[in-house]
Formats: structure tokens, sequence, C-alpha cells
């Protein structure tokens, strides 16, 4: 399940909270509770059936584990439990669907009728993930932040209003691209393997110093959006927080630059790049939740 990594759910669940509270809507506990299950459920199932499959294609016993790459090594270690992390992957899915047809058939209707093309999309990037899309280099670049920063933040905050917001889709750009680069480095290290079962992630396709550019491109679109977003007045003065973690974004540019594909050598590195990605989006709610003052 990588439990460390579901901080990242709880982080994109709480910023569609942000942006549903704001709008006045009061909060039903009951669908707040099943939004939290049915996100978590994705998110492990993704990390199980990854395991799985990474397993099965011997990725997993060519991989230099870290902190933050070359999968979790438990099945290598055991691997006659594949089965039983692919049931519980499947299970974990099965969840979050029944969860989704639960949320689309109460609410019915044009409500209804949006959040089926959100589910089907996080439906099949579960599904596609590590046997097709990480084969296509550009949908691999951009699937780990839509899945996370545009349909689970923009999901819960359709379940919990009944509508749609134009806050909540510009907002949901700001993980979008930092989840994206998050998965993007962390690529690095495992390049070599990657190959050699038949992976053609962005790093693989184009290199590491384009990949670097496109870090760089990412990193500076999702800061310069909140500064517009202020300046606008889409979002409170108070949002500035949210570029507090510019700096930890930096030293992780600065690592790849350097390191490249040795990064994993190195977890400061990746270390500050999950850190900018989980608090930019929470400092970035707590911000939000100001525009109610």
């Amino acid at each position: 399940m990588r439990p460390p990594f579901l901080v990242l759910t709880l982080v994109c669940v709480f910023l569609g909270f942000c942006t549903s509270f704001v709008t006045g809507t009061a909060i039903n506990n009951t669908l707040f509770v099943l939004i939290f299950i049915g996100a978590i459920s994705a998110h492990i199932s993704v990390n199980m059936l990854n395991e799985y499959h990474d397993c099965n294609s011997g990725l997993d016993f060519k991989t230099k584990k870290t902190s933050f790459s070359g999968g979790s090594g438990a099945l290598p270690n055991n691997p006659n439990m594949a089965n039983i992390v692919l049931l519980f992957g499947l299970l974990a899915l099965l969840i979050t669907v029944v969860i989704g047809i639960y949320f689309m058939v109460t609410m019915g209707g044009v409500i209804g009728n949006k959040l089926l093309p959100i589910g089907l999309v996080g439906l099949i990037v579960i599904i596609t993930y590590t046997q097709w899309l990480n084969r296509m280099p550009l949908l691999c670049l951009i699937a780990p932040g839509l899945g996370f920063g545009l349909l689970m933040v923009v999901g819960t905050h359709i379940v919990l209003t009944l509508k749609y917001s134009a806050l909540v889709w510009l907002v949901s750009l700001i993980p979008f691209f930092l989840i994206n680069n998050l998965l993007l480095l962390n690529q690095y290290p495992d390049m070599q393997a990657d190959a050699s079962v038949g992976r053609k992630t962005f790093p693989l396709a184009f290199g590491i110093e384009r990949s670097n550019q496109v870090y760089a491109l990412f990193m500076v679109t999702t800061y310069s959006l909140i500064i517009l977003y202020i300046l606008v007045g889409i979002l409170p003065t108070m949002s500035v927080i949210a570029l507090m973690p510019i700096p930890l974004a930096l030293f992780a540019l600065v690592g790849a630059i350097k390191h490249k594909s040795t990064i994993g050598e190195f977890p400061q590195y990746l270390g500050a790049n999950v850190a900018a990605t989980m608090l930019t989006p929470f400092l970035l709610g707590l911000s939000i939740l100001n525009l109610n003052d």
C-alpha cells in the first residue's frame, strides 16, 4: 500500500474540501467520509496493482530501492504473496467504483452526469498506468497530475457542492503540475530498469536534460499561477504562504541537474521534491479558507 505516500491523497482531498467550504455549502459529513474512503482506496489500488505488475515483469528485481523510487521491495522478498497483492488491489479498486456509482445514483441528473467522466477517466488511469501509460511518454508525464491534481480535487468539490466552480478548476492546476513533477523526478533512478522491461517514460524518451527543462517549466508555471490568481483576486493575499515551498522545489531541481540518473543516491533532493508537492497545495488550501473571513 505504501502508506507514507497516501498523504498525497489527503492533501488533494483537503484542497477540494477547502474550495467547497468557501462556497458556503453545508458540508455533508457522510459524503466527505465516503470521498475520503474512495480516494484512499483509489490510491491504494494503483499502488498495489503497480507493485504486482512490477514484480511480474521482473522490474522490481532490477531497480535499486530508495525511499522514493524503485518500488517497496515487498514482493521481491515475498513473491508468493503476489496474488494476494493483486486481490487486494482489485478489492480497493472495487470499493472506489462502488462509492463512485453511489454518488452518481444518489445525486442523479446533471450532477451525476458530470461525475461520470471524472470517474471513468480516473478508472482508466488506475487500470492502464503501469502496463500501458508508462509506455507513452507524454501520457505518462501528465497521468499522475491528472488523477490526483485534477480529478481528485475537482471530484471532491463537485460531490460536496453539487456544482462546478471556476475556482476549483483553476486551483486544481497547482497540484496537477506539482504531482507531475513528483513522479517525473522519481523516474530518474529507475531509467535503466524501466528500459529493460519496455517502459518508455518521459526521461527515457526525451532524456534527462529535457526532463529537467519540463520540471523547471512546471515549477515556474505552478508558482506563477498562484501569484497571478492573487493579483487578479481569485485567491486571497494570504495565499502567498503557498509560495514558501519554492526553495524546496528549486533545491530538487538543482539536484536533478547535478546528479541526473544518480539522484536516487541523494535522497535529500527527492525528499525536497515530495515536501514541495505536499506543502504547496496544503498551504494553498489553508489560505483559501481565508476567503470566508
